[in-house]
């Protein structure tokens, strides 16, 4: 079988290419591709989506990420707790703002940040701790609000992976992204809720912080031409916000074809010897970003690889390498607690295709091999 794709991008296109390209075409006719009204149509329909008060368009996740630790005027080189086992740009704004990231370790199931690595890495300069939800469900948010509470901490959540998924709370579903102080998200194409190139989002119902990142966001003026901060120029331009205005409508089904496929992969893998496949918390709802194994001898991971590789099916290694284990972080300051659990699952985690295009047979092939490739 051929042509299967790690995110196919393509095909999803094709479903929804009318409105996709009837969308583009009231743009370009608009010419307002700056701070338009698609863009302002669609953090209110993100808003409404996510249950939250204010939602700001920007350039990227990482200006998110760095945009909402600049509204929190934290004082100069403050710790910010971060998980080892991500992707650099959590880590990497806390370092560009002059700050310190402590790298603390995850659950070795969910992936997701460990509420008692945080507790164990507090310190009397930690201003805030950034959880990351991973794959596409819910960090313990109970547990790291309550941290943060008890400590007065601010919460940035990154939401770059799981938007759609919810944390689940005494019966009540509450968008992730929406739980903490300022969530962020991007619309990078592959994340469940992608454009068609660069663009992001914060989230918070506070209305000062909404204000400060909306002013931060645009070379740190309100008023045209009176900077009141220094800011950046971080804008989600039009034709991204009409692209994501129509595929919004489809992230609920997006986020299900996902799920439908994850549980179709347990189904081929679940009684595999030495493999974990992904856990799913009684805590949220998982919209699988990536469908990541956990394969507990590294002799066998090579040989799955390898055996994908000769038939020609992507995958990813999400992450290969912890973060305070980075060359960058070996010369910026940085801190590190007991992270042996993000080195382990750097040696054991395999993330196979996933995207609402996936096929059944697909599933089965790929589950195939790595049958055949665990018997060697």
């Amino acid at each position: 079988m051929t042509n299967i794709q790690m995110v196919d991008l393509q095909t999803q296109y094709d479903q929804i290419q009318d409105e996709i390209n009837h969308a583009l075409r009231q743009v370009l006719k608009s010419a307002q591709f700056i701070k338009g009204p698609e863009v302002t149509r669609f953090e209110e329909n993100l808003s409404k989506y996510l249950g939250i008060n204010h939602v700001i368009g920007c350039g990227n996740g990482t200006d998110a990420l760095q945009i909402a630790l600049m509204a929190l005027d934290l004082p100069p080189e403050s710790e910010v707790i971060v998980p080892d086992f991500t992707f650099i740009a959590t880590a990497e704004v806390v370092s560009l703002l002059g700050h310190i990231p402590v790298f603390v370790d995850v659950d070795e199931n969910n992936f997701n940040i460990s509420p008692e690595s945080i507790r164990a890495n507090i310190t009397d300069k930690t201003a805030a701790i950034i959880p990351v939800h991973l794959f596409g469900q819910s960090c313990d948010m109970a547990s790291i609000m309550k941290i943060a509470e008890e400590y007065d901490l601010y919460i940035i959540e990154d939401n770059a992976q799981a938007l759609g998924s919810t944390y689940i709370q005494n019966g009540k579903n509450k968008a992730l992204g929406t739980i903490g102080h300022i969530g962020c998200t991007s619309f990078f194409p592959s994340k469940n809720l992608g454009g068609y190139g660069d663009g992001g989002a914060l989230f918070t119902n506070d209305d000062n912080l909404a204000k400060k990142i909306s002013i931060i966001a645009n070379h740190g003026m309100e008023t045209r031409y009176y900077h009141d901060v220094i800011g950046l120029n971080s804008r989600l331009d039009s034709l991204q916000a009409a692209i994501l205005n129509v595929k919004l409508k489809y992230l609920n089904q997006y986020n299900q074809a996902r799920y439908d496929s994850a549980q179709k992969y347990n189904h081929i893998l679940n009684e595999l010897e030495g493999i974990q496949t992904p856990v799913e918390e009684t805590y949220t709802n998982h919209v699988f970003h990536q469908y990541t194994l956990k394969i507990k001898n590294e002799k066998s991971r090579e040989q799955v690889l390898t055996d994908l590789q000769n038939h020609e099916i992507p995958y990813g290694i999400y992450y290969p390498v912890p973060l305070h284990q980075q060359k960058a972080f070996q010369t910026a300051k940085s801190k590190h607690g007991d992270c042996s659990r993000s080195i382990q699952l750097t040696r054991q985690v395999l993330s196979l295709p996933m995207h609402t295009e996936l096929t059944d047979d697909m599933i089965e092939y790929i589950g195939q091999i790595i049958k055949g490739a665990l018997k060697k």
